[in-house]
């Protein structure tokens, strides 16, 4: 930086009174690029002085604006108040002042795009989020403009909604408003970011479809190349709730704990990352212990195995999700199969325990065939309240299969999952599943860092 390193205003308009607006926005746009581009100049283990640096930037900031504040025209009133709201918007808490001095810049030049978007967010802040999107929409007004689009995306999907098909109408326009901002600035790493998240509320609010979780994936990657997005704590957060509902654990891990370097101050990261590793702790234990089952009970369980209770799988065939035509199922052991898809391959066995999950997508149980072999059992689109017991029977049509084997901070995770993507496709006790076991929506919704 250049002389904001120290704590006296010792900047002065070099050309006099005619630059002194062009003058101060260079000086708000260096403390913005400060807090932006914060790694650039520091290690990442100076995240823990971020916001105290950043504090003390907006503090020596602010006396330049005051040293030159006899110097504004008043044609130049509307900028000057504008920049004063922008740089005291430039930490996450919500300012007072800002909000005054926005809202007189707007007063003054209700043209002034930039001035609507900074109270837009000034708005937000304070959780007004009707007042937030009505800045964002006069803004858009005037002139089509990333910032807009991108906060509206995010308010678009936070808003509150009555039934479950507004809900699913707030996701859609968001992630139509998060396109756009894409197509206006395709380099622009923050855009990316959020149509990620734009995805991710698509695949909690209308479909747990992995194919959206590919879209997620794809939109983060095309963020991490633009610093300021690699550097922003949310983004690896986010990153890292979509990589765990993909299963890559070891990978959900590493960004839980990216963003908590990035902001060790912000606990959400931190607590995912304790619950998934609590998570992959509980899977473990169950599958190695089949479900910690008494050996008699088990012996009773493996027992009570028919080949009958395939139900409609025994010596039948399935519609294959994979290839969409009528396929023969042969059955197969839990230790035969392979990872990937099992093609025209069915397995059978019983419930031996469900797994604890907070985040209750996806139900996680494990189950035992008739030799023994456990493996854990991950569903998704099951409607709320419903799952499968101990004791219970399934069978899996062309079984996905996982192999989890990785160490994280000292712990090893060695274990084989087997994933479905929908529990129609499921027979649980001779039966096939029904339509009413599917979900229709889930709405968890990231709601502040979206």
């Amino acid at each position: 930086m250049d002389c904001f390193t120290t704590a006296t205003p010792s900047c002065h308009c070099p050309e006099g009174h005619e630059n002194v607006i062009q003058f101060l926005n260079s000086k708000v746009e260096a403390l913005y690029s400060y807090r932006d581009r914060f790694f650039e100049n520091h290690k990442i283990e100076d995240a823990i002085l971020k916001n105290e640096e950043v504090e003390k930037l907006l503090q020596t900031t602010k006396q330049i604006f005051n040293h030159h504040e006899g110097l504004i025209k008043d044609e130049d009133r509307a900028q000057y108040n504008f920049l004063i709201g922008k740089m005291l918007n430039v930490v996450p808490s919500y300012d007072k002042l800002a909000e005054n001095y926005l809202s007189k810049a707007i007063k003054l030049d209700p043209k002034l795009v930039e001035a609507w978007n900074e109270l837009g967010e000034c708005y937000w802040k304070n959780d007004d989020i009707g007042k937030s999107t009505n800045c964002y929409e006069r803004a858009l007004k005037e002139q089509k403009n990333k910032i807009s689009l991108r906060s509206l995306s995010m308010l678009a999907r936070q808003s509150r909604a009555i039934s479950a098909d507004e809900k699913m109408k707030n996701i859609a326009k968001g992630l139509n408003y998060a396109k756009e901002a894409v197509q206006l600035d395709p380099q622009d790493g923050l855009s990316w970011a959020i149509l990620g998240n734009a995805h991710l509320s698509s695949f909690f609010g209308i479909q747990q479809n992995p194919a959206i979780l590919k879209k997620c994936l794809s939109a983060y990657a095309q963020a991490e190349k633009d610093l300021i997005a690699r550097t922003t704590p949310d983004v690896h957060y986010n990153k890292g709730i979509t990589l765990k509902y993909e299963e890559e654990y070891e990978l959900a891990l590493e960004s839980f704990n990216n963003a908590s370097m990035f902001d060790p101050t912000w606990d959400p990261p931190r607590l995912k990352e304790q619950q998934l590793v609590r998570y992959l702790k509980d899977i473990q234990e169950f599958a190695m212990s089949s479900g910690k089952m008494k050996a008699k009970r088990l012996q009773q369980l493996l027992q009570a195995i028919d080949f009958k209770q395939l139900g409609p799988y025994y010596g039948g065939s399935y519609t294959s999700t994979t290839v969409n035509e009528t396929v023969k199922l042969e059955l197969c052991k839990l230790s035969e199969l392979k990872a990937g898809v099992n093609a025209e391959k069915v397995v059978l066995g019983k419930v031996v325990c469900s797994v604890r999950n907070e985040d209750v997508v996806p139900f996680t149980f494990c189950m035992v065939d008739k030799d023994g072999t456990c493996v854990v059992v991950t569903v998704f689109n099951l409607a709320a309240g419903k799952g499968y017991i101990i004791g219970d029977s399934v069978a899996i049509p062309e079984p996905f299969v996982t192999d989890v084997n990785f160490c994280y901070k000292g712990d090893k995770f060695d274990f084989r999952m087997i994933r479905v993507e929908a529990p129609v496709v499921l027979v649980v006790n001779g039966k096939k599943v029904t339509r009413d076991q599917q979900a229709g929506v889930t709405l968890s919704i990231f709601k502040k860092y979206d």
